[in-house]
């Protein structure tokens, strides 16, 4: 580092020192902004993650039902609340997530679809979304998804802070034609999205009262059949 490196170093820490001094002399709960912006600038931040690299030695970890690893999470300082995963495939989830805030998707590897649905039609509009290898798009907030992931597809997901106790929710749809109706919903403060998600999805696969549609009496899928959604 040199004899200018380490001056400058103890010039900062005897600031730091100072300030404490400060700040507790005068009965200062609350460190002042240069106290924080300081402490900003010194704190170390996470290297870069070269998600080739990561696949090599993690791809393990994306294992259905769910899929997904957090690489970033919401509760790291140097994330500021935000959540991002690194999603794998296949999966056949039938599910529907609902999410207060928007979320943004990269596609890394293959095409995925996007299955999302617009309540403001009666009945509720579906509509798929296929997103291609290098494409990228925002999904806006509280608009029920079903991410469709394919065999040997990564794609990446970012979802913004959510405000304290929001309230996430998966949902399933009757896909009888004529019905399109809430066939059962759950709802939950999201604290763990990858475990909480597998949690819900067993719960629905293992009752069959709660995938019995009470307008129609058509018994839901908790996943697809192989081959039912093709692959854009």
């Amino acid at each position: 580092m040199g004899w200018v490196g380490l001056n400058i170093t103890a010039f900062i820490i005897t600031c730091f020192l100072r300030l404490s001094w400060v700040c507790s002399r005068f009965s200062l709960n609350q460190p002042t902004l240069l106290y924080k912006r300081a402490k900003q600038i010194v704190t170390m931040l996470p290297p870069a993650l070269n998600i080739p690299k990561w696949l090599e030695t993690n791809s393990h970890l994306l294992q259905p039902p769910v899929n997904n690893y957090c690489v970033y999470h919401p509760s790291s300082p140097a994330t500021q609340g935000y959540t991002v995963m690194i999603v794998g495939g296949p999966n056949a989830r039938t599910d529907y997530h609902i999410n207060t805030t928007p979320e943004f998707f990269y596609q890394y590897k293959g095409s995925m679809l996007l299955r999302t649905v617009d309540e403001s039609t009666t009945p509720p509009t579906f509509q798929d979304i296929p997103i291609h290898e290098g494409s990228l798009f925002l999904l806006p907030a509280n608009t029920p998804h079903c991410p469709v992931r394919f065999k040997d597809t990564v794609g990446v997901v970012m979802e913004q802070p959510r405000k304290e106790g929001a309230v996430d929710a998966m949902r399933w749809y009757c896909r009888n034609k004529d019905c399109g109706k809430v066939v059962w919903e759950k709802r939950f403060v999201c604290t763990d999205l990858g475990t909480q998600v597998k949690q819900v999805v067993e719960e629905f696969a293992g009752d069959e009262e709660k995938r019995t549609c009470k307008a129609c009496g058509v018994v839901a899928r908790s996943k697809y059949e192989e081959g039912e959604v093709v692959q854009p």
